[in-house]
């Protein structure tokens, strides 16, 4: 049931939800949660034409007896980094959908970096077809900063030619948010041209004067807060609050005591980067929702936060409710507590039942983007560091943040060269320019990743997926970088000159390229188990990190405090600049 404009197809929606007409499904006895009155129902809930007519008895062409689960609409993710993932948009869909998430609001910030305007358009043509709701925030920094070098560069003018597609929403997290206080002429031009839609935020630990600046550009949101302080005087600026439970960042815990029933309606569930390993074991919002409501926040408001928060933000009008003329992008379950989903109706068809996507909702994308692994002949002496004096700035990793510390440490030195320190989890840290082929490397230590011997790589480092990588001894960081080069792009686990583990992600160095057929059948054992054979080859080589991986992917992530590391040099990441190794 399209509500039309015009008359006939006005009359044809009133009449159909005043049952003068069959509708196609009814839902019988379902205990609805309703997201606007913030109570649960006793109904029967009638669908047509992929969109919710009412409450009531109908007469209809199929009738689905919900014995007296709980009905809910589906769950959106507000902001999502889809690369992260590791799988295409049908392949995501086919794991995310199942655990109740029907909708997604995407930023291609990742693949952009990596193929500009090609990566975007790749993200919007293999959405179109899928069972997944993508609707997509323009990349607002591409590149994210000045300091580091991406494959692509976007001004306002680009993103301006895909503003217009009904699918696009707005402009992605400003990450350049001293451009935005420091009225950079192009980031401004980027904010008028966006004027009209949504601007979502991306400002940790902006306060203040800043924060008013920031504010007043136009943007509305914040993913970023890790403290209740912060989250509040974002709330009090007029922001909402997306609140993050990724795989690397998690602040659900230490952000919910902001949440009472005044302000809750200004805070949604975002996943940012979530692993698939995470995904499988734990879920996707499904589990974000299960969390809070173990954490003590009210079972219909933690849902509230997961559906309509985000649609009314985003301006998604038939979505985020069980109601007339909303879209019929619905769950069942039975335990609200538990949230255990047994059924998933996409645009009023069943796709998912208990876990799995039914084999008529599975699709998939084959287009193709051109290779993205540029580099220059890679040798082992260029992860050699020449000594050039006794102390040196050194990343200090923070387990389960982005964020990272600036530390100042004693480094080992062996013939006049750097070697890392075990002793002291001293390691050290490369990123390789993968884009230009300008034979870019930049060089340091990082401390907290616990290896023992051998190294880690990856094409997946943002913002701009240089290829980072982190070892004990130079030859096996050369063995896993070459490694990553061959592939087109994937992660890496090396030892004593040897290939331990590796998965490739040949679609811009980002994600995997098998299709739905095959990944239906062994998606789990081709990727996740992947995942967890090179997770279990970082911790057989000594790292105590959940996901070392992710956490080497965010080292090299400019606009995060407090050091980090691109192909241009080490990053004070507070003062926006590059700085000496040593100091």
């Amino acid at each position: 049931m399209d509500i039309g404009t015009d008359a006939e197809s006005l009359k044809d929606s009133i009449e159909i939800a005043g049952g003068k007409r069959r509708v196609d499904l009814s839902l019988k006895n379902a205990r609805v949660i309703n997201t606007f009155s913030g109570d649960v129902h006793k109904a029967d809930v009638a669908v047509h034409n992929g969109r919710i007519v009412g409450f009531g008895s109908y007469g209809a062409k199929q009738a689905l007896d919900l014995k007296g689960s709980y009905l809910c609409p589906g769950f959106i993710d507000g902001h999502v980094h889809l690369e992260s993932s590791m799988v295409k948009i049908p392949e995501f869909g086919r794991v995310v959908v199942p655990r109740g998430t029907t909708t997604v609001i995407i930023d291609p910030h990742e693949i952009a970096n990596v193929l500009g305007m090609d990566g975007i358009k790749y993200m919007l043509a293999s959405s179109l077809s899928g069972v997944l709701g993508v609707y997509v925030m323009l990349p607002s920094c591409v590149p994210a900063t000045h300091l580091e070098t991406a494959g692509a560069e976007l001004s306002g003018h680009d993103l301006a030619l895909l503003l217009n597609d009904e699918r696009v929403l707005g402009l992605a997290e400003m990450m350049n948010y001293p451009g935005v206080i420091g009225c950079a002429s192009d980031v401004l031009e980027k904010i008028r041209i966006a004027k009209g839609k949504r601007i979502d935020g991306h400002a940790p630990l902006v306060s203040g004067k800043g924060l008013n600046a920031y504010v007043s550009a136009g943007i509305k949101s914040d993913h970023e807060c890790t403290t209740v302080a912060e989250a509040r005087e974002k709330l009090r600026s007029g922001m909402f609050i997306m609140i993050r439970e990724g795989t690397a960042a998690r602040n659900l815990k230490a952000l919910l005591p902001l949440v009472n029933s005044e302000n809750s309606r200004k805070c949604l569930f975002v996943t940012d980067d979530r692993h698939l390993e995470d995904i499988f074991k734990q879920g996707h919002v499904d589990h974000i929702v299960r969390s809070a409501i173990k954490l003590g926040v009210e079972p219909i408001r933690a849902i509230q936060m997961a559906s309509i928060n985000a649609a009314e933000y985003f301006g998604l009008k038939d979505l985020g409710a069980v109601a007339p003329g909303y879209r019929a992008d619905l769950i069942v379950f039975d335990d609200l507590k538990k949230l255990r989903i047994s059924r998933v109706i996409k645009d009023g068809r069943l796709v998912a039942k208990d876990g799995v996507l039914l084999p008529s909702a599975v699709t998939d994308y084959k287009g193709k983007v051109r290779g993205t692994i540029n580099v220059r002949w890679i040798e082992h002496e260029d992860f050699a560091i020449k000594a050039e004096g006794k102390s040196a700035r050194v990343i200090g990793v923070v387990p389960n943040q982005i964020v990272t510390r600036g530390l100042v440490l004693p480094v080992k030195a062996d013939g006049g060269f750097v070697s890392s320190d075990t002793g002291r989890d001293i390691l050290k840290i490369a990123v390789i320019e993968r884009h230009m082929a300008s034979g870019r490397i930049a060089k340091g230590l990082v401390k907290g990743f616990g290896l023992k011997k051998g190294a880690i790589a990856s094409s997946v480092s943002h913002d701009s997926h240089n290829i980072v990588v982190i070892g004990v001894h130079d030859s096996d960081m050369y063995t896993a970088a070459v490694q990553v080069v061959k592939m087109q792009g994937g992660i890496v686990a090396a030892c004593n000159g040897q290939v331990l583990e590796a998965l490739p992600l040949p679609v811009a160095g980002l994600m995997s390229d098998r299709s739905a057929e095959f990944v239906v059948d062994k998606l789990r054992r081709f990727v996740v188990d992947k995942l967890r054979r090179l997770i279990a080859a970082a911790h057989g080589m000594g790292s105590k990190l959940d996901d070392p991986y992710m956490a080497m992917s965010f080292l090299t992530l400019p606009p995060i405090p407090e050091l980090k590391i691109t192909d241009r040099g080490i990053i004070d990441a507070v003062n926006f600049k590059v700085v000496p190794l040593f100091v």
